[in-house]
């Protein structure tokens, strides 16, 4: 499936899934490093990782945030396929990241079974926008083959929840009249929607883009010792104010961060909002503070998009 065959069935279903579309030289540099992150499936199963308690306190207990312990891994949230993905599918080249995660999964640690939801609440202060020009795309990669049993992401098509309005944002499957009295949990279930669900199973690799109003559900690992690895990032245009999910300043001290900067290209830090070469925010001075913040980035682009200035190492 090309580029814009996958943005005509993510704009008509609002989701797509590429099986495979990262290939195994893409994910190579950042999977080599996978078990800094989290325990392999033996060292959880048999309890030989110390890290493996944590991944029972709840089910999102195993996610990390970027910037990562692994600098490949954060390198890979903005791979060039990736990037080229979501511009395609937001029919934007002006876009930004709005969040970055890992998530490690194991089975039977806790129940990962989710009821249908969207992502809306969590991802902008507004609610989805039928407008292409204003939606957001949620990115999945497999980071290790996923068949249905190692608890894939199962999606509805938007053609089948036109009629769902903001609220509920969470259905379930059978009737629960003790939900939510504020109404983001129904409490009739609708057990037709899910038997109408569609599977992202695939191959390490596999991408699975859908956008913030369409209805999705994790399910629960089902294979024995069985443990899923996955990337989730998070893209919006720069004109979505209101779709910033993780402000990056808050994150910008960390050390992740500035390994990740030392070796990110203009492209990829102008996703998380450094301005371009070229930006009339960059002048001698502020090139010379960043020279002194970031001492491994090259800035030679910045430099010659202000005409060649010098900077300045000398001060302060």
């Amino acid at each position: 499936m090309d580029l814009t065959e996958a943005r005509r069935t993510w704009l008509e279903h609002g989701f797509v899934v590429l099986p495979a579309y990262l290939r195994p030289e893409d994910l190579k540099p950042a999977v080599a490093h996978l078990y800094q992150l989290f325990p392999t499936a033996e060292g959880y199963h048999d309890g030989t990782d110390p890290r493996s308690g944590r991944f029972v306190e709840d089910q999102f207990a195993g996610i990390d945030l970027f910037p990562f312990r692994s600098v490949e891994f954060s390198l890979l949230a903005v791979h060039d396929r990736l990037v080229r993905l979501a511009e395609a599918l937001l029919d934007d080249q002006d876009i930004r990241i709005s969040s970055a995660e890992t998530w490690g999964k194991y089975t039977g640690a806790v129940d990962y079974e989710q009821d249908m939801h969207r992502d809306y609440l969590g991802h902008t202060l507004l609610v989805p926008s039928d407008d292409p020009r204003f939606r957001q795309a949620e990115i999945f990669v497999l980071l290790n083959d996923v068949p249905d049993e190692l608890g894939t992401t199962h999606l509805i098509s938007r053609t089948r929840t036109a009629d769902v309005p903001g609220k509920p944002n969470w259905i379930p499957r059978e009737d629960r009249p003790d939900r939510d009295p504020a109404g983001f949990d129904a409490r009739r279930g609708r057990p037709r929607l899910y038997d109408s669900e569609v599977s992202g199973a695939g191959p390490a690799g596999t991408v699975i883009a859908w956008e913030i109003g369409t209805f999705h559900r994790g399910t629960n690992l089902r294979m024995p010792r069985g443990a899923r690895f996955t990337m989730h990032i998070n893209f919006r245009s720069a004109r979505i104010d209101w779709g910033q999910r993780v402000g990056w300043a808050t994150l910008a001290h960390d050390p992740g961060w500035y390994e990740f900067v030392h070796q990110a290209t203009p492209r990829q830090l102008a996703l998380f909002g450094f301005p371009p070469p070229g930006h009339p925010f960059w002048t001698s001075t502020t090139l010379t503070g960043i020279a002194q913040r970031y001492p491994h980035l090259d800035l030679t682009p910045w430099r010659t998009a202000l005409g060649g200035q010098p900077v300045d190492l000398r001060s302060g």
